[in-house]
């Protein structure tokens, strides 16, 4: 967020009715945009709320609350700050709808990436997802073709359990910032030394160190 912005609006969503009437996830990110604010001096015009599944490259018009708070955002001359990327959007088309509203807007869990790096984060995601449906259907085929059951939930654990989806999530969301360091030369003690100096925490919330690092490489290369 630039020096001189001084004020800002919040999006928080989640993306099940569920979660939205038990307040799952929507703490989360309001402590997490509350916590940015504080560290760039802004202060929080007004916050919206949206319970929404968001797919589709129209997302954007199925989010009367996302509409609502880029037009207060531009009334305002305000910067528009989401808790999490991926509570935007894994979709490039949408991403890109957004930015060419014109609204300036900040992830906090991404705060350095540019327009560029943003767009370049997007594409990863979404070609992760892909990546994630393509691996399972051909699992599953495999499995199919040598006579396994293929409908036995602890069966497909392997291959579509929490914990894998949210770690190749991660490594996507991280991606570009580490090709960033890569495409300047930095060896990976080095990008690792980086990483914990700009703030930038692990999945699991903690410092960085050469076997985190090689592991979110192993999902999605740098380079």
């Amino acid at each position: 967020m630039p020096q001189q912005a001084s004020k800002a609006v919040s999006y928080l969503r989640v993306s099940t009715e569920r979660q939205g009437k038990s307040g799952l996830g929507l703490e989360a990110q309001r402590e997490a945009v509350t916590r940015y604010l504080a560290s760039v001096g802004a202060t929080l015009v007004q916050e919206f709320e949206e319970v929404e599944t968001g797919k589709g490259s129209d997302a954007l018009d199925k989010r009367p609350k996302l509409k609502a708070a880029v037009a207060l955002a531009k009334k305002q001359k305000a910067v528009l700050v989401i808790a999490k990327l991926d509570r935007l959007a894994r979709n490039v088309h949408f991403i890109s709808g957004l930015m060419e509203t014109g609204v300036e807007f900040r992830c906090c869990d991404f705060p350095t990436a540019d327009r560029t790096m943003i767009h370049i984060y997007a594409a990863m995601a979404e070609h992760e997802g892909r990546r994630i449906s393509e691996r399972i259907r051909d699992a599953l085929a495999a499995k199919k073709a040598r006579g396994e059951a293929v409908g036995n939930p602890k069966a497909l654990q392997p291959f579509n359990g929490a914990r894998a989806a949210a770690a190749a999530e991660f490594a996507s969301r991280v991606q570009p910032t580490i090709a960033a360091f890569v495409a300047q030369g930095l060896k990976q003690r080095a990008i690792v030394a980086e990483l914990n100096a700009v703030g930038i925490k692990t999945a699991n919330g903690g410092a960085w160190g050469l076997i985190q690092l090689q592991r979110v490489l192993a999902r999605v290369p740098a380079a």
